[in-house]
């Protein structure tokens, strides 16, 4: 009897075991109806789908922004250092509010704070195009402007004297339509909710992603992110030289009565559609997270059904809080000094601080380089804004994806450690930059432009010894402020058919032709003494190197961009795992506020000490650069690229001594374990194999015979 109830209590027991000891099979049956919950509108991979969106959105802005630079440098009348501060006032919004989102944001509905950010970039994106719809149509200055009828002019450039003073312009009315002459604000203020916008995106988006999903599907949902996203920049750079291509108020006036080209210095694009557009796709991108729930059901595991995270875990028959947020006020001081502490812990590692040091210099140099390098093409190889972005976004970009790709590749296929990351990181970036250094020698000499870089009797004019006036043109009372350059039959570009000395002239708009110039006179051109609208087009050498020049720089970005990858797992890796989040935070905080915001004012005010000719406005304001010493522009560039960059191998050297030191016996025992147990493995599954299926291995031995 005692032999029969305890029979009967091992079986209630086992019975109540059974459920988790049957098979994978059976447990797998019963989960199917856990997932029926998920719907179209609730699943993570509807989330990934709307995240990949947005990321792509938010890059296409961005890609937007540099595209058009040097047309909002025109159209605003602004020196390039006024433009890299407008462009940091995107990292300037993203650092107003990122500490906030970042601690609070998850606290809240995750989807709808991103639909809220996407909604104020797309408010950003339409801030930024609005100048164009109440400035006013744009005004380039020309002394054929009137010229807008098809008569032939009678009148001599060189005494058109009345046309150049209204083109200077007096304190009047001239100066009250220039009320907009500080419209920039509006692109500025605009960049700034860009950058508070997309501030949400990723940290509360790759927060939702890792706590509804397996642990091993994180990683390929965060390739899939940030692989589309490489497309955003290549289509906001193909758009925007699309968009280069047409006139800034095209639809609104007759392009007939346009006198000048894409090439000209003083042509301006439509650089507002791709603002319009990527205002509309923001706003787009956001309409799917406002259908999305607060929460998911977490992806199951193969073997084991894996709980919710904390702050949704249910416990019972329903949803209970979570105790930290019940507690969550009494600890508050206690939290503020193990912030402080984990602070201290981060900052006294010495090989993260000299990473942080390195890191600050290689950024700073790659984003004055990234901001400015379409604006370098422009001026040292005579190329248009719209070939420009179109060779960005056709050629440079896929090289820096599939960089990307590849290093992440090589990382995942050979479990490199530490030290072989970090070498793979800076070897990848010490090429590159022994490739870039190329581009010191494949530059273009300077325009030949007369009275700034040559004299009017041809030698070479000593730097900022320039001077417009000459015996040839003394009798014109030319205006100096002016640029409307024509080139002349002996291949020199003139600041104005007046400084050329032209007397007479035919035709009309583009198709005005300057004669009897008497400045080509002293140059030997005795039998054609003729101008054209325009400046001379570059020489065929400059064409060349220009070819050489692209396809330098498609492999120089390719390098770069594989250690970019290995390079940001270097910054993971060398602090504890506890601190990997407060590390990763304060590193894209120190790279945003000390290179993302004054990088590019300072490379533009570096690079405005170059310019030659700067524009006027009505009222005598300074606007735009019109001719750059392209020589002066190409050293004083690279100069600044190449300082930030090389000062940072230095610290390179230091960084690998160190993690050499840290990391290279654990490298070489993880090394020795992985193989013991491979050989351990073997050793196991042989006699498994042989004593349980005798007959098919001998088999398989015969067959691999």
């Amino acid at each position: 009897m005692t032999m029969k109830v305890e029979l009967d209590n091992a079986s209630e027991s086992a019975m109540e075991v059974r459920p988790f000891t049957q098979p994978l099979e059976e447990d797998a049956y019963k989960e199917i109806p856990v997932k029926k919950k998920s719907s179209c509108c609730t699943g993570l991979k509807v989330f990934l789908a709307a995240l990949s969106f947005t990321y792509f959105s938010k890059a296409f802005s961005g890609s937007t922004m540099k595209s058009a630079f040097t047309q909002l440098e025109r159209r605003f009348a602004i020196s390039s250092s006024t433009t890299g501060f407008v462009d940091g006032g995107f990292e300037l919004g993203n650092l107003l509010v990122i500490a906030f989102v970042s601690y609070y944001g998850a606290k809240f509905h995750r989807p709808r704070i991103i639909a809220l950010g996407c909604f104020v970039m797309s408010l950003g994106s339409f801030l930024i195009a609005m100048p164009h719809f109440f400035m006013g149509y744009y005004e380039y200055e020309s002394v054929s402007r009137s010229s807008s009828d098809n008569t032939t002019f009678d009148v001599s450039p060189c005494s058109r004297n009345q046309t150049v003073m209204e083109l200077q312009g007096n304190p009047g009315s001239g100066c009250e339509k220039e009320t907009s002459s500080n419209a920039w604000i509006y692109v500025l203020l605009g960049n700034v909710l860009r950058g508070i916008g997309e501030t949400p995106i990723t940290p509360l988006g790759i927060s939702y992603l890792d706590d509804f999903s397996k642990e091993e599907n994180s990683p390929l949902y965060i390739g899939i992110l940030h692989t589309i996203a490489m497309i955003g920049p290549m289509a906001g750079f193909l758009l925007g030289s699309l968009f280069a291509k047409l006139y800034v108020d095209i639809g609104f006036v007759d392009m007939d009565t346009i006198s000048i080209t894409p090439t000209d210095s003083r042509w301006v694009g439509a650089w507002w559609l791709g603002f319009v557009i990527a205002g509309v796709i923001n706003l787009i991108s956001a309409i799917p997270f406002w259908l999305l729930p607060k929460s998911l059901n977490v992806e199951a595991e193969p073997d084991h059904v894996q709980e919710p995270p904390d702050a949704v875990k249910l416990n019972g028959d329903g949803p209970q809080v979570s105790r930290s947020e019940t507690q969550e006020a009494g600890k508050w001081t206690a939290g503020l000094k193990d912030f402080f502490k984990s602070l201290k812990r981060v900052l006294g590692n010495r090989m993260y601080s000299v990473m942080l040091c390195c890191s600050l210099l290689q950024f700073s140099s790659f984003i004055g380089y990234l901001t400015y390098n379409p604006k370098y093409m422009e001026q040292q190889y005579g190329q248009s804004a719209s070939k420009s972005n179109f060779i960005t976004g056709l050629f440079i970009l896929p090289a820096v994806s599939i960089g990307l790709l590849l290093g992440g590749f090589i990382m995942k296929k050979f479990k490199l450690g530490m030290v072989a990351t970090t070498k793979l990181a800076f070897g990848a970036s010490i090429t590159a930059f022994l490739i870039s250094l190329l581009y010191l020698v494949m530059g273009c000499e300077n325009r030949k432009v007369a009275g700034l870089t040559v004299s009017y009797e041809g030698p070479t004019v000593p730097w900022h010894a320039s001077s417009l006036s000459s015996s040839c043109n003394s009798d014109c009372n030319c205006a100096v402020n002016q640029w409307d350059p024509v080139c002349g039959e002996d291949g020199i570009t003139y600041v104005s058919a007046c400084f050329a000395g032209c007397k007479d002239l035919t035709g009309s708009r583009k198709n005005t032709v300057f004669h009897n110039c008497s400045c080509l006179e002293n140059v030997g051109f005795m039998r054609n003494l003729s101008a054209v609208l325009g400046e001379c087009p570059r020489s065929e050498e400059c064409s060349r190197k220009f070819i050489y020049f692209t396809g330098t720089k498609v492999i120089s970005s390719f390098f770069y961009a594989l250690g970019g990858t290995p390079f940001y797992m270097i910054v993971i890796r060398c602090v504890d795992k506890d601190l990997k989040s407060l590390a990763v935070g304060l590193f894209m905080l120190v790279m945003r506020g000390l290179a993302g915001i004054p990088a590019p004012a300072y490379f533009g005010a570096v690079i405005d000490r170059t310019c030659l000719k700067w524009a006027r406005t009505g009222c005598g304001r300074q606007g735009a650069c019109r001719l750059y010493d392209s020589t002066a522009f190409r050293y004083a560039f690279w100069a600044l690229v190449f300082g930030l960059r090389a000062p940072s191998y230095l610290l390179g050297v230091l960084f690998y001594g160190l993690v050499k030191k840290h990391f290279g016996r654990k490298d070489v025992e993880a090394a020795e374990s992985q193989r013991k147990e491979r050989g351990s493995l073997n050793e196991i599954t042989k006699p498994l194999d042989a004593d349980s299926v005798v007959a098919p291995s001998e088999a398989d031995n015969e067959t691999s015979m």
